[in-house]
């Protein structure tokens, strides 16, 4: 199936905003302030784990119709070996340099906790996604997603995707209620009983960001059925909802300017709080999330058509940005991406916590040098397309008369 070329610009953009968030300076990093998080109450993580699950299954349901079920859970599974692989080996990379670089079991201590190369017991915590050290938590919940993800791409393809749709609500229900603790208590306790001292430690409830994934899988599912004709879904004459998602961000923008700096009051904090739950994806981020997927999708499919010269102009402007070759070349590697934007991530910290701190200008540099240092695995992987793409004939030369 032809890869849409917006929506590797898309992923590209969320795993540029990804390396920035996750720098990590002493005293701060000013450009972590120019982010889209700090306007809605919706970051980077749930945009790449939804274009992933959209594109899961607009390119796996066409092969399920081709090939049947078993072929394609087949490639789907391997896929997720594959995956499972490079969340165990940038653990490894992480565990070997800790033991080589002077210092940086300290400097890596709130990251990694206790972890070392020679402790089974954290190694196998590790391997189970019990225990996730930092900025190495988005891959194992995509894992846990994508070995479920044949059997719901079949019932999308059995026409029963609305009971997808009402498990993985009930799911996320689940988790706002906080019923996987019957399991995930006891086996947190045993784990801190024995000579491990950090019980389970992970960012995301699997329970309430699966509904982030599932939705983008069942959307690519019925997309590759052709159930769903986007340019009529989208109609720019139809912005009733669209105007409704843009009331809804406007709704939350002054709650995440306060939240995000600190001036919401306390005891509205106290009670914004429970519904704002990030580990849980609690119902502030599901209906900013929501909204703005909404209005996003929108704006790219039916903005262009619109009789308004802005909105045009608008839809425009964000085509533009996710049709950069930079964006696209990242979101067509993005496994890879995210793997390498690791191994960056704790090497400027490690090189903030020896030589730091360093001035806002240094900073600077360093970031948008980490930013070209990005795609070097990208422009490794493409090194083949480029070295194989046929060279243009010649013409020949007219034969003498």
């Amino acid at each position: 199936m032809k890869r849409l070329d917006v929506i590797d610009g898309m992923r590209g953009y969320f795993l540029v905003f990804m390396l920035i968030n996750h720098l990590v300076f002493t005293g701060g990093l000013w450009l972590v302030q120019i982010n889209h998080r700090n306007l809605a109450f919706v970051e980077d993580a749930q945009g790449f784990v939804f274009l992933s699950g959209l594109l899961t299954g607009m390119v796996y349901a066409r092969k399920m119709l081709k090939d049947g079920y078993g072929p394609a859970r087949d490639r789907i599974w391997s896929r997720v070996f594959e995956l499972y692989r490079y969340a165990m080996a940038i653990v490894l990379v992480i565990l070997a340099l800790q033991l080589l670089l002077p210092g940086a079991a300290a400097i890596w201590t709130n990251w990694l906790g206790a972890t070392r190369i020679d402790d089974p017991l954290r190694l196998a915590t590790i391997a189970s996604f019990l225990f996730q050290p930092t900025f190495m938590d988005i891959l194992p919940q995509y894992i846990v997603y994508m070995f479920f993800a044949p059997a719901i791409i079949w019932l999308c393809i059995q026409g029963r995707w609305k009971t997808v749709a009402i498990i993985s609500v009930l799911l996320w229900m689940a988790a706002q209620l906080g019923l996987q603790r019957i399991v995930t208590y006891p086996i947190n306790d045993w784990l801190k009983g024995g000579e491990e001292k950090e019980g389970i430690r992970t960012a995301f409830n699997l329970f309430g960001w699966q509904i982030v994934f599932f939705a983008g899988l069942v959307a690519g599912s019925l997309t590759a059925m052709k159930k769903i004709e986007w340019t009529r879904f989208f109609d720019p004459r139809k912005d009733f909802i669209a105007k409704a998602t843009l009331a809804v961000c406007a709704f939350f923008l002054p709650l995440r300017i306060a939240t995000a700096h600190g001036m919401m009051p306390g005891f509205v904090l106290e009670k914004f709080g429970l519904m704002e739950v990030r580990a849980d994806f609690g119902p502030v981020y599901l209906l900013n999330f929501a909204a703005v997927a909404y209005g996003l999708a929108w704006l790219l499919i039916a903005g262009p058509r619109h009789e308004n010269a802005v909105i045009r102009k608008i839809a425009s402007t964000l085509t533009g940005l996710f049709s950069l070759s930079y964006l696209q070349l990242l979101g067509r590697h993005s496994l890879q991406i995210y793997v390498w934007h690791v191994l960056i991530v704790y090497g400027v910290f490690y090189i903030d916590g020896r030589f730091g701190a360093f001035s806002d200008l240094t900073k600077t540099v360093i970031a948008f040098g980490s930013l070209t240092l990005l795609s070097l695995p990208a422009l490794w992987r493409e090194r083949n397309r480029v070295a194989s793409a046929p060279a243009k004939l010649a013409p020949r030369p007219k034969a003498a008369t």
